[in-house]
């Protein structure tokens, strides 16, 4: 890959930072042969970044974990980070998030202190180009395919990237406005849709769950937000006949400790599920750093 890109414009990476992983909107049609959409954990902020610098919701970028990377472009581009509040420098310049910026050919991209969050999503105007894998370039750590040859970034990867499509230093400086980014908390409280299996569980376990503060684990990664709190009692044995997963359902193993599952999810589970979380709250999971606490709010389905 290396090898083919060194003629095309490009991202270049100079540092990783701790987990830097190109994802598009996802890999969707394959559950059925076990394999989960990926894509981004924080689709908001994803999707924010693209529109910033003129791409389909949809383009293909990177997402940024904890710790952010030192990037240099070798073309004009407009960029975008949107997500996790990070100390952000092109060049020597501070620049801020949710807005698009316009960088110079062989300028340097730098992620400095996170303030807040987990999670950033850089775009790109015309977005990352690699082959795909079943029809997505979102990168699957745990089978290691797609993106950048099924791995987290390191330094000297290069990125291909699709011709500009705009003038960057006259659309740069758009903001995302404030009340359209999702609202970002240490200590959420999530809404959720009981269900499908809240008779496997008994009526404490379900009070219990619903009026009980839960804390994120280090334990928690891309596959599942694992919570820890008070047990969460099963009506019998924990175990039912393995079903499909899906992101934002909350799963209860036998330790009553609930798991949401995120986007590179097992594609089949048995354990029951108590509750899934709305996709509009996910990125607030997305967010969440190890300590930080939530709660969990029913509300009625749709229709």
């Amino acid at each position: 890959m290396r090898g083919m890109t060194q003629t095309m414009e490009a991202l270049e990476i100079l540092e990783a930072g701790l987990l830097t992983t190109v994802q598009d909107a996802g890999r969707y049609g394959w559950l059925r042969y076990g394999v989960p959409p990926s894509g981004p954990l924080d689709a908001v902020a994803f999707q924010a970044a693209n529109v910033l610098v003129g791409n389909p919701p949809e383009a293909t970028g990177l997402e940024i974990t904890w710790s952010g990377p030192m990037l240099r472009i070798t073309r004009d581009a407009l960029v975008a980070v949107c997500g996790a509040d990070f100390e952000l420098w092109a060049g020597r310049l501070p620049v801020p998030t949710w807005h698009s910026v316009a960088l110079r050919a062989g300028q340097v991209l730098r992620f400095g202190a996170r303030r807040s969050g987990a999670r950033a999503y850089l775009a790109v105007d015309g977005g990352i180009v690699l082959p795909p894998y079943l029809g997505s370039q979102a990168t699957y750590l745990p089978g290691g395919f797609g993106g950048l040859e099924g791995r987290a970034l390191r330094a000297g990867d290069r990125l291909p990237l699709s011709p500009g499509q705009c003038d960057p230093f006259a659309a740069a400086g758009k903001p995302w406005p404030a009340s359209s980014r999702p609202p970002y908390s240490a200590h959420p409280t999530l809404r959720v849709i009981l269900g499908p299996q809240t008779e496997a569980f008994t009526a404490e376990g379900i009070a219990t769950f619903l009026n009980a503060t839960y804390t994120l684990t280090p334990a928690s990664n891309r596959m599942g937000a694992r919570l820890q709190g008070p047990a969460i009692a099963h009506a019998g044995a924990a175990d039912i006949i393995s079903d499909g997963v899906i992101a934002g359902c909350v799963q209860v193993p036998s330790d009553g400790q609930p798991i949401i599952m995120l986007a590179d999810h097992q594609t089949t589970g048995g354990y029951p599920k108590i509750a899934a979380v709305l996709q509009a709250d996910l990125p607030l999971v997305a967010q969440l750093l190890p300590g930080d606490q939530v709660r969990f709010q029913a509300v009625a389905p749709p229709g």
